[in-house]
């Protein structure tokens, strides 16, 4: 079965089918780095994070890269607040980015680009669109002529004229028309610039995508994508300015659904945004991963706590499936495989999810199933080699895709499991003596700990709560 996915662009599910056979190009649009990232910034990096290890999971070659804007009006209006300059404003939170999604089990982009290291490339990029007849300087600004661009509104489905009744030129504005926006910004005394052709100034926000998306993956390239409020005004011009320059851009646009929070999209105008670091100062970051993957990517997540704590408690049943396979490995018995069936049946279901368009929420439901018929066959008795290493191997690719199916590790010392182990025997032995207040205090203890024993048939396990 093929891939297929969403392309905005069209409106409708498509083959995929890539510019280069075996080879995936992926540009997806990084944070402006002025803040802490909050949850809505989490969700498509998680998404298209998830996105890349399938591709990667299933073969093929995937250059994958996410951007940083570190010029920007908010990250000069912060080093101002602050009484610093721009550049340490946007290494302060680059750093704090990667410290955050490291929680998140984030894989590092194969390209971060920043704007401030591309200047000469979108420079050279403003002046190919000049050239063309797409583009015009105004005392020093450079602005994108949009009804030089008969294709202009294409992603986003948005007419030309429509979007002009709502416009108006300002007094004293040098634009032709209201709806043309700016490649290039005149400098502002004292503000961070750079020489250009038409003076000391900056780059606008959309052009940078443009140059480096182009620059790293080629004129032409598989997909590009990030939230749903990039649509229109970012990716929409993104795609002129490249086309005016004479590149095929992105095949396939990809876009996340909104977060919500009370039904009401999660917006720092409304003041209803979430730190990142603030929901994982309560809730670990594999959870805050399976909360963000268990809705398909296009569909909207409302925010709440308690429902970050029911995402809490159906990874840990996931991950006690998991556990029980790992006592189970210490116990097996020769004899016919019992498990073969099922994990077949799960591997091809599974890839049957994400290949129709990612469906990460499809993909979780063939865990479950799994899971309840991994648990029944370990209820059974003890399974044999090869079924605990068809079951291992298939939580290991759930893993490789998802991100936060197995566990982190443990101590590589293995001292916690041993002593661990020690104490669980310890209770098995008073519990034989008919030492009921021993293995009591064994297990209340281990309950105020955070843990708690559980008798299966197969022998006691433990668990954290």
């Amino acid at each position: 079965m093929s891939i297929r996915l969403y392309n905005t662009m069209h409106g409708k599910k498509e083959e995929f089918v890539p510019c280069q056979p075996g080879k995936v190009g992926i540009y997806c649009c990084g944070p402006t780095v002025y803040n802490y990232i909050h949850l809505g910034n989490a969700r498509p990096l998680v998404v298209f994070d998830t996105i890349r290890r399938y591709f990667l999971w299933r073969g093929w070659d995937v250059t994958y890269v996410q951007n940083f804007t570190d010029v920007d009006d908010k990250i000069i209006r912060r080093a101002a607040e602050e009484n610093t300059d721009a550049k340490s404003i946007a290494e302060k939170y680059i750093a704090a980015y990667f410290e955050d999604t490291q929680a998140l089990n984030i894989l590092k982009a194969d390209q971060h680009p920043r704007v401030t290291t591309h200047i000469q490339e979108i420079i050279d990029l403003v002046q190919s669109i000049i050239q063309q007849g797409h583009g015009y300087e105004a005392e020093g600004d450079v602005y994108f002529d949009v009804r030089s661009l008969p294709s202009y509104g294409e992603l986003s489905g948005r007419d030309i004229d429509d979007m002009r009744a709502g416009a108006r030129v300002e007094v004293g504005d040098v634009k032709r028309d209201p709806m043309d926006f700016a490649l290039w910004k005149a400098a502002k005394p004292g503000e961070i610039c750079w020489d250009s052709p038409w003076g000391k100034g900056r780059p606008g926000w959309h052009i940078e995508c443009s140059a480096m998306s182009c620059k790293y993956l080629g004129g032409e390239f598989d997909i590009h994508g990030g939230g749903a409020d990039l649509v229109f005004p970012h990716h929409e011009n993104e795609i002129a300015q490249a086309k005016a320059a004479g590149n095929n851009f992105a095949k396939y646009w990809l876009h996340n659904g909104f977060i919500t929070v009370n039904e009401e999209k999660m917006s720092k105008s409304v003041g209803n945004f979430f730190l990142l670091r603030d929901i994982l100062s309560k809730f670990p970051g594999d959870v805050v991963r399976y909360y963000l993957l268990a809705t398909h990517y296009r569909s909207p997540i409302d925010f709440a706590d308690d429902k970050l704590a029911s995402a809490g408690r159906s990874l840990e049943r996931i991950r006690n499936s998991y556990g029980l396979l790992q006592d189970a490995k210490k116990r097996l018995q020769p004899g016919e495989a019992r498990l073969e069936a099922a994990v077949s049946q799960a591997r091809e279901a599974f890839i049957a999810a994400m290949d129709d368009d990612f469906n990460t929420a499809l993909a979780v439901s063939v865990i479950f199933d799994f899971c309840h018929e991994l648990n029944a066959a370990l209820a059974a008795g003890p399974i044999c080699e090869a079924d605990a290493e068809a079951a291992q191997q298939l939580f290991e690719d759930f893993e490789a895709v998802l991100g936060m199916i197995i566990p982190p590790a443990k101590d590589s010392s293995g001292m916690e499991e041993q002593l661990l182990e020690l104490i669980i025997s310890i209770r098995q032995q008073a519990r034989a003596k008919k030492d009921w207040a021993t293995a009591d205090a064994i297990r209340d203890g281990l309950k105020e700990l955070g843990m708690v024993i559980e008798d299966t048939p197969q022998g006691a396990r433990c668990k954290r709560i």
